[in-house]
């Protein structure tokens, strides 16, 4: 009876864990789904992947990160030890950029949208139709009917490029992303 007194409702949990987990691993096992690793794939289980340092694009800090490649596939990130901005680490949201970059939802190219669809179109046709657009605005309403945003994503020097185009556009309204 003592026994039972202690065996409290955190106990119960664990155990329920343990016997699920053995339960679930021995289905597995015995369906012949499991194999043992190979030793190559111990040591990389991507061979033949290249590992690439590169900077993370999340803000501008710039943190170090080395991406894994394979097959022209970013399959896994490390933190850059060696880099002399982020000393060997970098924020949760660094950590997670490999999830950004296969985001599924993630704009890889210029779309529009004509007749309630969404269509694919070319770098140059954007920067084209965007450009007339600015300028056609600025014509018929003057410079102050647009406001041009930053991003926590550029650089300083970017940011400066940014500032510089809207004064050159000849208007002061510009922001930064973070307060919208």
């Amino acid at each position: 009876m003592g026994m039972l007194k202690s065996f409290g409702r955190r106990s119960f949990l664990k155990m329920a864990t343990l016997a699920s987990a053995v339960t679930a691993t021995s289905a597995f096992a015995s369906n012949g789904v499991l194999r043992e690793a190979k030793e190559e794939e111990i040591k990389n289980p991507f061979p033949g992947s290249k590992l690439i340092k590169t900077i993370c694009t999340h803000c501008s800090v710039g943190c170090g990160v080395i991406a894994e490649v394979y097959n022209g596939v970013w399959v896994r990130q490390e933190v850059a030890q060696d880099h002399p901005i982020s000393h060997g680490g970098h924020c949760c949201k660094g950590a997670d950029m490999i999830d950004k970059i296969r985001a599924t939802n993630r704009l890889q190219y210029p779309i529009e949208k004509s007749n309630g669809q969404w269509n694919r179109v070319s770098w140059d046709d954007a920067m084209s139709k965007i450009s007339k657009k600015l300028l056609e605005l600025r014509e018929k309403f003057g410079p102050d009917a647009v406001q041009f945003l930053g991003s926590a994503k550029v650089s300083t020097e970017q940011a400066f490029y940014i500032r510089k185009f809207a004064a050159m556009f000849g208007t002061n309204n510009i922001d930064h992303q973070a307060r919208i």
